[in-house]
């Protein structure tokens, strides 16, 4: 309950730097210059979508790290947005019965998943939090787990990329929308499409 309350204030605040484009979070960073919104779009792409050499972690597991780390830094429309983009992707591959972990994830909690994807988790977190208390023994944990050294990367890369954009949207402090239901249909086009097609354009646009 205590998440719902703390979501529905941040969706109160208006955003505090001006001339921001009349469009929620991270969308109003991506729209001030075209070339911003195709460079997001494709890192986005790059670290939860495209195929990533050596990784074991599907597509929804590396949207879960992204929420975690959105949670982590308190960033309302990160944590709802790739949270919502996971349960997509659980949707399409039968996993449903993993999408009540999604609301673990966001009271920083990693009870319920596997220990491989714990020690990621963890990873995630301690890097979105202060990078340089990662330590080799976070990553041998990963490793035992059955981690990949593809998987600790993505995480790491997943983790520093989100916490920037975590900080460009509370930085503007954004609009955040109080209800998750609001991030339902661009989560069905990202678990489609992925991130390099705008929200509201054909697929046949992706480059």
């Amino acid at each position: 309950m205590a998440r719902d309350e703390e979501r529905l204030a941040r969706a109160r605040q208006d955003p505090i730097v001006g001339s921001l484009p009349d469009v929620p979070g991270i969308v109003a960073a991506m729209q001030l210059t075209p070339g911003l919104g195709l460079h997001m779009r494709g890192l986005a792409d790059e670290l939860l979508v495209n195929d990533y050499p050596g990784t074991t972690l599907t597509r929804a597991e590396r949207e879960l790290l992204a929420a975690a780390v959105s949670a982590a830094n308190g960033c309302f429309f990160c944590m709802d947005s790739h949270g919502e983009h996971a349960t997509a992707l659980l949707e399409r591959s039968g996993n449903t019965d993993r999408i009540a972990l999604i609301d673990t994830l966001k009271v920083g909690s990693s009870e319920g998943f596997d220990p491989k994807m714990q020690a990621l988790l963890n990873v995630a977190r301690t890097v979105g939090g202060d990078a340089r208390e990662l330590s080799g023994e976070d990553v041998a944990a990963s490793k035992a787990a059955g981690a990949t050294d593809a998987d600790v990367q993505l995480a790491v890369l997943i983790a520093a990329g989100f916490s920037m954009y975590n900080r460009m949207v509370d930085g503007f402090r954004a609009k955040t929308p109080g209800s998750l239901q609001a991030y339902r249909s661009r989560a069905m086009e990202i678990a489609e499409h992925g991130y390099s097609v705008p929200a509201g354009k054909p697929a046949m646009a992706r480059s």
